[in-house]
């Protein structure tokens, strides 16, 4: 037998004397796995074993889902001995530590999780993400209020953190920043799709001093200023139009997520939109379609 060989071996027997003291953090091969406990190689004269209450405080947990055997496990130590000469180990201990660090980086990131709603309580409902038992307010489930929060126990809904506070063990989610998010970059895409000189129908939903505000479909709202509303002086938007009056409009321009409209360029150059009309025509360089048509090449987000 070489020196090397020898020296191999004495390290062997060294390590298997080696003494376990609780709160040790150790590494050994999963040897076994049942779902009311896993026991694992130490490479000493004590095998390790991790009871069903120390997997994960994640209910959905299933060890026999989640380890192989073969694998290998992190754990802390809990006791030396739990009464049957075996090394008394927590899964879930060793766990938690890189689980709030995950959590911690994961909010600064705004990374997005998928997470199941396992129950509700007092103003919101509880799901675990890596292991963590996380709230989620009512007021952060979705962008409209929500009156029954129990409606979305057993739904999966994407989450971002925002709080993640190991020392008092408190995390809170929310699906609501993931929907915002989506709308956000929704209509930038709407909005980029919008060329100047475009020309469309739209309804007046809202009358101001200086204007008036027109849906032009699509979750798309313009200014029109009220020097753009006729050829002639106004006082108020309200001597040439009314609510919900649907009118036609010419892109002046899109800045910033604001969009300014003309209705009296749109009058000059433009004929009158027609259903049965060709979905697109040129005139001078100036389009003329739907808001829909122009869209609809476009594939927004899921």
């Amino acid at each position: 037998m070489s020196e090397e060989t020898m020296a191999d071996f004495e390290e062997q027997i060294q390590a298997s004397f080696r003494k376990f003291n609780a709160g040790d953090k150790v590494t050994g091969t999963v040897v076994s796995v049942e779902e009311e406990e896993v026991i694992l190689d130490m490479q000493s004269f004590s095998q390790g074993v991790i009871p069903a209450s120390e997997y994960s405080d994640d209910p959905a947990f299933h060890a026999m889902d989640e380890i192989r055997v073969g694998d290998t496990l992190n754990a802390v130590v809990l006791d030396s001995d739990d009464g049957q000469g075996r090394i008394l180990l927590s899964l879930k201990e060793a766990k938690e530590e890189e689980a709030w660090n995950k959590l911690i980086q994961a909010q600064e990131e705004k990374t997005i999780f998928t997470v199941k709603v396992l129950t509700s309580v007092n103003a919101g409902v509880v799901a675990y993400l890596e292991g963590i038992r996380g709230f989620i307010p009512a007021s952060q489930l979705a962008l409209n209020y929500v009156e029954d929060v129990d409606v979305f126990i057993g739904e999966k809904l994407e989450v971002v953190v925002i709080t993640a506070e190991p020392e008092k063990n408190k995390l809170v989610l929310s699906a609501k920043e993931v929907a915002r998010e989506r709308v956000t970059r929704e209509k930038e895409k709407k909005l980029n799709a919008l060329q100047k000189g475009f020309i469309t129908e739209g309804v007046i939903e809202r009358m101001e001093s200086y204007g008036c505000f027109v849906n032009i479909g699509d979750d798309l709202t313009g200014l029109v200023h009220i020097s753009q509303i006729c050829n002639k002086f106004i006082k108020s938007p309200a001597e040439v139009v009314k609510l919900g009056q649907k009118v036609k409009v010419k892109v002046l321009e899109v800045n910033e997520g604001k969009i300014r409209l003309s209705m009296k360029e749109a009058e000059d150059i433009a004929p009158e939109l027609d259903e049965e009309s060709e979905p697109l025509e040129y005139h001078d360089e100036e389009a003329t379609t739907s808001l829909a048509g122009l869209l609809a090449g476009i594939k927004l987000p899921e």
